[in-house]
């Protein structure tokens, strides 16, 4: 019994979440309440509340569940006994850019974060969020391209804060045209381009003594 009252409170933690994806995609996270949450699932307001704090509790729990497929992933290529680090962040860098291209829910998260997330005073917990996420991206790319200078493959001059800047710049940017401009871009193509050129320029482009 108890273990089925376990999968059922997880069923239903998801049915939450996935009526939260839809209502935040539709409303905007600003305009979106906890009964539009509870509504969209066909629960109660207290259902809510018995597995969420509040809305950005929801919001995070949403994505989150988006990143737990992909930290065996990281966890591989940021491993200092990776013999290719960056071969390792090549494949996984496209195949991110392919599940975002094809993947609908990630796609709609995508577009929640992007477009739909409002940077206001009330959301400032879920912009926290995007700051975390971008710090602890940053760590586990710098953590890459260490061993990959240590390695080698690329060189001891190479200033691995900028090489990891412009990488969000460029796939931040290019997911966010795709987005904003839909149908205007093949955007696995491009992504595709997007990495090839990036890494290329880490040879050249990222040097300590660079300041051009």
């Amino acid at each position: 019994m108890a273990r089925r009252t376990k999968e059922d409170a997880q069923k239903t933690r998801e049915q939450l979440l996935d009526a939260a994806e839809m209502v935040f995609h539709h409303k905007g996270v600003s305009k979106t309440s906890l009964n539009d949450i509870a509504a969209e699932a066909g629960l109660t307001r207290g259902a809510v509340y018995w597995h969420f704090k509040n809305k950005h509790d929801v919001f995070v729990a949403m994505l989150e569940r988006q990143d737990l497929p992909l930290e065996t992933l990281h966890k591989a290529i940021e491993s200092p006994d990776e013999e290719d680090p960056l071969g390792r962040m090549s494949e996984f860098l496209r195949y991110l850019m392919r599940e975002i291209a094809n993947d609908p829910k990630r796609r709609r998260v995508f577009e929640i974060l992007f477009l739909k997330c409002e940077m206001t005073e009330e959301n400032e917990p879920l912009i926290a969020r995007h700051r975390k996420g971008f710090l602890d991206s940053s760590g586990r790319m710098r953590k890459v391209l260490a061993n990959a200078v240590g390695r080698g493959q690329l060189p001891e001059s190479l200033d691995i804060d900028r090489a990891i800047l412009h990488l969000h710049v460029q796939l931040t940017g290019l997911i966010y045209l795709w987005l904003l401009l839909p149908g205007e871009l093949n955007f696995e193509g491009e992504a595709d381009r997007v990495i090839d050129a990036y890494f290329n320029s880490l040879q050249h482009c990222f040097g300590g003594d660079d300041h051009s």
